[in-house]
């Protein structure tokens, strides 16, 4: 294990750009003709392009990058994904959520070896890379693995290690001392949350110890609960009590928790919630939600007007097919309008705010990401808005939400590197990447041999 990235010192000057400004609430902006002063790797100023100081301009930056005609937007933040499932893109589909776990995925993740997660996360890493995305927070085995690709890579992430209570006192040792020895590595870009899977893989007992473990480590915590009504109605048949009210009773929520999902969010759930509401977030996925034919959604309105940050994940590619934030974040919009039936609701500004500072707020990251400020951490996408699918651009807000894809990012700034310049990746040899994942697929496929890492049975 060792750090492969030194920390970016020096000057970057991205020149002449529009900046869309995010703020805590209210309209986003479009800043226009804007330079963006980083100094070893911090957001130094923001200013109108012609007014930077001379011991900042181009003669002085050690880069300078020619941002006219394009938009700066903060780094995408995907706030729910299991990266390394790249390799199992497209091979779970049209089937119901059992079938997809028993018979698909968990069959699939018994083969995988520590290399395939190496590859898988590299593949993912590149994915995301491309499509602005410059944060995300995985759930996910060998999670080694993954933290090394994102050290190579130059993104940032928070990375859990997915345990289950089948796999013994051992497993649960090892999630620990992951988490001892990768959190805040890389310069700070890696840190570690502790991974249980869910209320109903994991038993009470592990839950509380693992709290603990946050606890003293002065980490949080990432798991699957309330993924879905019918979880809920069966924690209620079997327990008593709903999944959130475990989280409660375990601790896990008092050591600040990021919830992936939570579609089976029930009212008597929220003010339990609210208590935690400084420390704990939901990340919503809707994409998966809608093959898997699952009601209802994550209950946005009702969780924000509790005070509990929401965020927007694409869940990993074997569900939701790619690493696409914009898509992800498209689907919030339509969703919840349509959930709530309100047109008014879900707002262009509200919804990148989700994906942007309300990604870095489920984090506890919200004091270094999520927007374009002095003092942020330098993540910047620039985006290129003049395609036809884009065009008249009457508002580049409306654009970002409503028509913007993944190949409209043109370069990604993370930490003040660039890892991506003018659509070429600069940390990622992709043919190489490419060859070697296609090579290992038909292994990771093969469901004959009747294994599987777990059974699902909420």
């Amino acid at each position: 294990m060792s750090d492969r990235t030194a920390p970016v010192t020096g000057r970057l000057l991205v020149s002449g750009c529009d900046v869309l400004r995010v703020p805590p609430e209210g309209e986003c902006e479009i800043l226009r003709a804007q330079d963006i002063v980083v100094t070893n790797g911090v957001i130094e100023a923001v200013r109108p392009t012609g007014t930077t100081t001379a011991a900042v301009g181009p003669g002085h930056a050690t880069d300078v990058i020619d941002g006219r005609g394009l938009l700066a937007v903060p780094g995408l933040v995907n706030a729910h994904t299991h990266s390394p499932m790249v390799l199992m893109r497209g091979a779970a589909e049209d089937v119901t959520v059992e079938g997809w776990f028993n018979d698909r995925v968990w069959p699939m993740e018994s083969n995988l070896t520590p290399a395939d997660v190496r590859i898988g996360a590299r593949l993912a890493c590149a994915e995301m890379i491309r499509s602005g995305v410059t944060t995300f927070a995985d759930h996910y085995l060998f999670p080694e693995q993954i933290a090394d690709a994102v050290t190579e890579t130059g993104l940032r992430a928070d990375i859990a290690p997915t345990y289950f209570s089948s796999r013994g006192e051992a497993a649960l040792e090892d999630t620990v001392t992951f988490a001892e020895a990768w959190h805040g590595r890389a310069d700070g870009r890696v840190t570690v949350s502790l991974g249980p899977h869910a209320p109903y893989t994991v038993d009470d007992g592990d839950l509380r110890t693992l709290a603990g473990h946050a606890r003293r480590l002065g980490l949080r915590m990432h798991i699957h609960a309330a993924e879905h009504l019918e979880q809920t109605r069966s924690s209620l048949e079997r327990r008593g009590i709903t999944p959130i009210r475990v989280l409660h009773e375990t601790g896990v929520l008092d050591a600040g928790a990021l919830i992936a999902h939570g579609c089976g969010i029930v009212r008597d759930d929220l003010p339990l919630l609210a208590e935690y509401a400084a420390t704990t977030a939901v990340a919503c996925c809707p994409k998966v939600y809608l093959k898997h034919a699952l009601s209802p959604l994550t209950p946005v309105r009702d969780l924000l007007d509790s005070g509990v940050a929401v965020a927007v994940g694409t869940d990993g590619a074997a569900g939701h097919n790619t690493l696409d934030v914009w898509e992800a974040l498209r689907l919030v919009a339509l969703t919840q309008k349509q959930a709530v039936r309100d047109a008014t609701w879900m707002t262009v500004s509200d919804t990148l705010r989700l994906a942007m500072r309300g990604g870095a707020r489920a984090l506890g990251r919200q004091g270094e990401i999520g927007a374009l400020e002095p003092g942020m951490r330098a993540d910047i996408v620039l985006t290129d808005l003049t395609g036809l699918h884009c065009r008249p651009l009457h508002d580049p807000r409306a654009a970002l939400v409503y028509s913007a894809r993944a190949s409209d990012v043109r370069t990604v700034v993370v930490d003040g590197r660039v890892l991506m310049r003018d659509g070429r990746l600069l940390t990622v040899d992709e043919p190489a990447l490419l060859a070697e994942a296609d090579a290992r697929v038909a292994r990771i496929l093969d469901t004959s041999h009747g294994r599987a890492v777990q059974h699902y049975d909420p």
